[in-house]
């Protein structure tokens, strides 16, 4: 049995400007990261609920990422905007933001409105 009921770890993966693969850490996640622990403990989460800073999730074309367990949840291309709804809907209700939601690998094809990135794929 876990200690918390759900595990969400943000990639904060720091990597030198010149690399083509670019990093989360450029793109926010660190910001993101303590927003959403912020934001979670603001909910009432604290000790169901913890968000981690996590190394590379090889999942640098999705933006920025994060994964949920036990839920095996792929988040991408994450914004400060997204983060109440992820503390809202996913953490607090257990549902799936499907807007957000990636297959890591999988290179989808058109930006999601407000990214700077590729759009969050289908449903894993």
């Amino acid at each position: 049995m876990s200690r918390f009921a759900c595990h969400v770890f943000v990639c904060t993966n720091l990597r030198a400007p010149e690399n083509a693969k670019g990093c989360c850490a450029a793109r926010g996640s660190v910001e993101l990261a303590e927003a959403l622990k912020l934001a979670a403990n603001a909910a009432g989460l604290k000790g169901r609920v913890r968000v981690n800073k996590a190394g590379c999730l090889d999942a640098c074309e999705t933006g920025v990422s994060a994964v949920l367990y036990p839920q095996a949840v792929w988040y991408g291309h994450i914004t400060l905007a997204d983060v109440d709804e992820i503390v809202q809907r996913t953490l607090l209700r257990g549902e799936i933001v499907e807007r957000l939601v990636v297959q890591p690998g999988r290179s989808p094809t058109a930006p999601r409105a407000g990214s700077s990135g590729p759009p969050a794929g289908g449903a894993t």
